[in-house]
C-alpha cells in the first residue's frame, strides 16, 4: 500500500520559516519524481516545486529564491523549506510523487500552512 504522509505544517507569522516533509513507503522513491502543489481555497491546486529524480529541481515563480525542495532517497523522505513566508502562501500543501515513465502518481492528505499576523 502506498502511503505519502505530510507533516511539519502550522501557523506562522509573516517573514516565518517552515519545514514540511513527506516520507513515503510502499513505492520505489528513487524511480519516482517528488513534488510539492499547494491549493489555497477557492483556488486550484498549483506546483510550488518538484525534484527530478535526475537530481534536478523546479520551483514556481512565486516561491522562487524563498522555498528549496530536497529528497532523501535513504529516508524516502522529500523536504519543502520554506522561508520569508507571506500571508499568499497560505495553503493546504500536498505531496507528489509522480512516475516518469508512466501516468501512475500518488497524493498525501495534506498539511495546513498558514501565514498570518
Amino acid at each position: 500500500q502506498v502511503q505519502l504522509v505530510e507533516s511539519g505544517g502550522g501557523l506562522v507569522q509573516p517573514g516565518e520559516s517552515l519545514r514540511l516533509s513527506c516520507a513515503a513507503s510502499g513505492i520505489n522513491f528513487n524511480v519516482f519524481h517528488m513534488g510539492w502543489y499547494r491549493q489555497a481555497p477557492g483556488k486550484q491546486r498549483e506546483l510550488v516545486a518538484v525534484s527530478f529524480i535526475a537530481g534536478n529541481t523546479n520551483y514556481a515563480d512565486s516561491v522562487k529564491g524563498r522555498f528549496t525542495i530536497s529528497r532523501d532517497n535513504a529516508e524516502k523522505t522529500v523536504y519543502l523549506e520554506m522561508t520569508s513566508l507571506k500571508p499568499e502562501d497560505t495553503a493546504v500543501y500536498y505531496c507528489n510523487a509522480q512516475s516518469p515513465i508512466s501516468s501512475l502518481r500518488y497524493w498525501g492528505q495534506g498539511t495546513q500552512v498558514t501565514v498570518s499576523s
